[in-house]
C-alpha cells in the first residue's frame, strides 16, 4: 500500500504518523508543494502543514493544483488525511471557504472538544471529550458540506472533521514535545511579532510530553482505519 505524503515545508513532517503508517504496511511517497497524477491512485495521500493560506494561489500555484487534486479524490471517496493546512486544502477542496480567522493566531499546547459525534466515531471512540493537542495556525475554514465535525475549541469552531473515508484536522496530532519545541525556536522571531510569549510556549509543553501514548494511539487509530479501507 502506498501512502502519498504532501509536505510543505522541509521541517513539517509526518512525526508520530510516519511510524503509524508504516507499522500498518504503508509506504510513503514523499511529495513537496505538489502532486502528480499517477498519485490519485494511491491508497492514502496525507497533506501536511505549512505557513501560506489556501486563499494565496497567486503567491503558490501549487496550492490549487492540490486543491483540484484533492477534490478529485474526495469525490472518488479515496481516503484522504489533512493536518493543519492540509486540513483547510481538504475543506476548499470539499467546497467551504478558507480565510484568515477572526480570533487571532491560535499557537500552544491546549485541549479540543471532541463532539459527541466524534465520541461515537470509530477512530475517536473511548478519546475522552478533550484532547490536549499542539495548535500553530491564524486561519479556519467555514463548515464543510457533507462533513461531520469532530473536534472545537473556544477560538475556532472547525478543528476536525470527517468525510467519507476521510479525516482532517486543524491541530498538530502528530507533533512531540520534542518537535514542538524546535518549531517553537526556529519560529521564535515570527511568534514574538504576534506578540506571543515563546518561554510561555515552551513551559507547556510538559502538557503535550505527558499525552504523547494518547496521541500515538489516534495516530495508530488512523492508520489502521486507513489499511483497512485499502485493503477493502
Amino acid at each position: 500500500m502506498r501512502a502519498v505524503v504532501i509536505q510543505h515545508e522541509q521541517h513539517e513532517d509526518l512525526g508520530l504518523l510516519a511510524p503509524a503508517l508504516t507499522q500498518e504496511g504503508f509506504s510513503l511517497t514523499k511529495r513537496f508543494r505538489g502532486v502528480e497524477h499517477s498519485d490519485l491512485g494511491a491508497e492514502l495521500v496525507v497533506v501536511l502543514g505549512g505557513p501560506m493560506g489556501v486563499y494565496e494561489r497567486e503567491l503558490h500555484p501549487f496550492l490549487g493544483d492540490e486543491v483540484a487534486f484533492l477534490s478529485e479524490r474526495l469525490a472518488l471517496e479515496r481516503p484522504c488525511l489533512g493536518v493543519c493546512l492540509g486540513a483547510q486544502l481538504m475543506a476548499a477542496a470539499a467546497g467551504a471557504d478558507v480565510f484568515p480567522g477572526k480570533n487571532g493566531f491560535e499557537v500552544g499546547v491546549a485541549p479540543v472538544r471532541l463532539t459527541a459525534q466524534a465520541q461515537k466515531d470509530p477512530v475517536l471512540i473511548g478519546l475522552g471529550a478533550k484532547l490536549t493537542v499542539a495548535h500553530w495556525h491564524g486561519d479556519t475554514h467555514a463548515p464543510v458540506p457533507g462533513a461531520t465535525l469532530l473536534a472545537s475549541t473556544e477560538r475556532y469552531t472547525q478543528q476536525g472533521f470527517r468525510l467519507g473515508p476521510s479525516y482532517a484536522f486543524q491541530f498538530h496530532l502528530e507533533l512531540t514535545a520534542v518537535e514542538l519545541g524546535w518549531w517553537l525556536e526556529a519560529g521564535a522571531g515570527e511568534l514574538a511579532a504576534k506578540g506571543k510569549d515563546v518561554k510561555e510556549l515552551r513551559a507547556e509543553l510538559g502538557k503535550l510530553r505527558a499525552v504523547e501514548p494518547t496521541l500515538k494511539e489516534l495516530c495508530a487509530r488512523l492508520a489502521h482505519h486507513f489499511a483497512k479501507v485499502a485493503r477493502g
